[in-house]
């Protein structure tokens, strides 16, 4: 079977329902269109692999839907068919970008070759940009991994906001990597021969907090036996990380307004106005609209970090991120422990994909480095050195207490139970499961994967958002072919 979206102009209603029959058979997914002006419509609505086209049609022609094609979409291809004496136009169309023509009268199966010709192109081409983007390390920033299209948009966004002096705000759950976010902004700013000042703003009570981020002087109060300078200081003229911004008092919210305001301020207990150049990113779990609607933060101190928003996506949320960094996190101990590199088992592979990481990337690092622990005496992590017990219940075995693992996996099959699992529902979960299993055997590879499973990349990704194996907005590739 072939894959792949096609949609075919062609003004001859025999002509278009023959084509469009015989495309339909071996597997592709086609729409058509009687005019050129309804093929140009369908063109800019939607996006295809795969364009045909007769040249002489009513409305546009030929030669104009190929002009739209490649300015709405420049991978697609477009194959033109021709009358024998238009021959030229046809070797013109292909100078303007065109795949392939096609001259009256042709078979199906003449038909059929050109077209499986222009999907293996395709294909050729999916692979060979999936492969130049690993030996770029697209996939890495800054110690940053991550494929999932939420995380590239991420990471495009800081390194547009990098060479800027604005505040930036990052919300994610706890492990998300928010420390690493901030690390890299301030690598890749102007500022970055300058100090990266960090303050934990959870760990401090006020009266310690207000003292570490201005300073004092000595005598402010007990224990203030000299005069020390603050974060704010320390940070001059590079950039200050307030990590979960959403803990501190509305004492420091009001200093922290007016540092941000007038970019100045006095250490407690002294009177001297000291005036600092700093870029402030701040961290938060919090929602910190909410806090602000419940009266527990300043709007005014709100709106003034919130300048540039970057919300990261928990690791749940980003499935087809979790091989990428644990193999990534299995190559970094290699190379500290200058062992050969552990390779992780199918099953252990299916306990990953199964599981939540309620502590997101930090809890996923942590499973691997325990892992690679357990298992020194051998090439491969399996499912119960995951676990770091002998027996892992995925496999039959007795939960541990305490284990993620282990608590989520016996949630899971309580609910099973106590809902009477209907026929439909095991079946539903056979698919995932056997779906999870050839993306993890083709390295996450929706145009492999959808070939081994029978299925349009359009099919897969449609199943993939149904079972929450990828994110949902997940956009699929060359269109959703």
């Amino acid at each position: 079977m072939s894959t792949g979206s096609v949609l075919i102009i062609d003004d001859e209603p025999l002509m278009r329902l023959s084509m469009l029959d015989a495309l339909k058979a071996v597997g592709y997914e086609v729409q058509d269109a009687s005019t050129g002006n309804e093929g140009i419509d369908k063109i800019r609505e939607g996006r295809f692999d795969l364009i045909i086209t007769d040249l002489r049609l009513p409305g546009s022609d030929g030669l104009q839907i190929l002009k739209t094609c490649k300015d709405q979409s420049p991978h697609t291809e477009v194959i033109v068919i021709t009358a024998y004496g238009s021959v030229d136009t046809a070797v013109h169309a292909m100078k303007c970008g065109a795949y392939d023509y096609i001259t009256k009268p042709f078979s199906m199966d003449e038909l059929l070759l050109v077209v499986e010709r222009v999907n293996r192109l395709a294909a050729l081409r999916q692979e060979n940009q999936e492969l130049r983007e690993e030996l770029e390390g697209k996939f890495s920033f800054e110690g940053i991994v991550g494929k999932n299209h939420r995380m590239r948009a991420v990471l495009e966004k800081i390194k547009l906001v990098s060479g800027t002096d604005a505040t930036v705000l990052i919300v994610g759950e706890s492990g998300t990597g928010k420390e690493l976010i901030a690390n890299a902004i301030h690598h890749y700013s102007p500022r970055r021969n300058h100090g990266l000042i960090k303050v934990s703003c959870a760990a401090l009570p006020e009266t310690l907090l207000e003292a570490e981020l201005f300073g004092h002087e000595k005598g402010a109060f007990t224990g203030a036996v000299k005069q020390r300078r603050g974060r704010f200081e320390l940070a001059h003229q590079g950039t200050l990380f307030l990590d979960e911004i959403g803990e501190i008092s509305p004492v420091v919210q009001i200093k922290l307004l007016r540092v941000l305001q007038e970019r100045q301020f006095e250490r407690v207990g002294g009177n001297e106005t000291i005036e600092v150049d700093v870029r402030l990113v701040c961290a938060t779990q919090k929602d910190l609209k909410k806090e602000v609607e419940q009266g527990r933060f300043r709007e005014d101190l709100y709106y003034r970090l919130n300048v540039v928003p970057v919300q990261l996506p928990p690791l749940r949320e980003r499935r087809d991120d979790v091989f990428l960094i644990a193999d990534h996190v299995l190559q970094e101990l290699a190379a500290r422990m200058k062992q050969p590199t552990k390779k992780i088992s199918r099953q252990a592979r299916e306990v990953l994909m199964r599981y939540s990481f309620p502590g997101n990337v930090r809890e996923l690092e942590n499973t691997i480095e325990r892992a690679v622990a357990l298992a020194q005496n051998s090439e491969e992590i399996q499912a119960w050195d995951l676990c770091g017990q002998s027996s892992c219940p995925y496999l039959g075995g007795q939960p541990q207490e305490g284990c993620g693992f282990c608590m989520e996996f016996q949630r899971e099959k309580g609910e099973r139970r106590s809902s009477g699992e209907t026929l439909a529902a095991a079946r539903e979960r056979f698919e995932r499961s056997h779906i999870m299993e050839i993306l993890n055997q083709t390295h996450w590879s929706k145009t492999m994967a959808a070939k081994v499973l029978g299925l349009s990349r359009k099919a897969l990704w449609e199943k993939c958002k149904r079972y929450g194996i990828l994110t949902a907005d997940e956009p699929t590739e060359n269109g959703g072919s």
